[in-house]
């Protein structure tokens, strides 16, 4: 019995020693937190209410660039834009939806945009998208974020 009793004190004087881990600080655990987010990527990308109800996020996120590539060549007077660029069938547009639902729009133009009024076509562009349906942003880890993005609008449609 007392040689039990003495295996069972041993046992559990040297069992103790696995309990005792440190805990690290919030300050690393913060650190190693931050080294795994993929900050190039977001969990959801930004919706609006007809998009909503779809569940598989791939058919979610085309579901918003068609309605927003389809909006956004409906606000624009195709005619006015073909005038200024006859030679291009399509313009680049980059959209920013901001953390507030608040979304921009910019034109690019290629580096050597000289032969295009770019002036004037951002301005079209800024008039004719300012009541755009709201948008929801984009979520990263629960919080919305700021995302931009390209989209090819389609100007000469056959």
């Amino acid at each position: 019995m007392k040689k039990t009793l003495a295996l069972l004190v041993l046992f559990f004087t040297f069992s103790c020693q696995y309990f005792d881990r440190k805990v690290p600080s919030e300050d690393v655990l913060l650190k190693e937190q931050l080294k795994e987010i993929n900050w190039s990527e977001i969990d959801e990308y930004p919706t609006v209410v007809d998009c909503e109800k779809i569940t598989d996020e791939t058919q979610r996120k085309q579901c918003f660039f068609e309605f927003l590539t389809q909006t956004i060549q409906q606000k624009l007077d195709i005619d006015t834009l073909v005038n200024l660029l006859p030679k291009l069938d399509t313009i680049e547009v980059k959209v920013t939806v901001f953390p507030n639902s608040l979304v921009t729009f910019e034109p690019q133009f290629p580096k050597d945009s000289v032969a295009y009024d770019t002036i004037k076509i951002d301005s079209i562009l800024r008039s004719r998208l300012i009541d755009f349906p709201k948008i929801k942003p984009a979520i990263k880890r629960g919080i919305p974020v700021k995302t931009q993005f390209i989209l090819p609008v389609i100007l000469k449609i056959e």
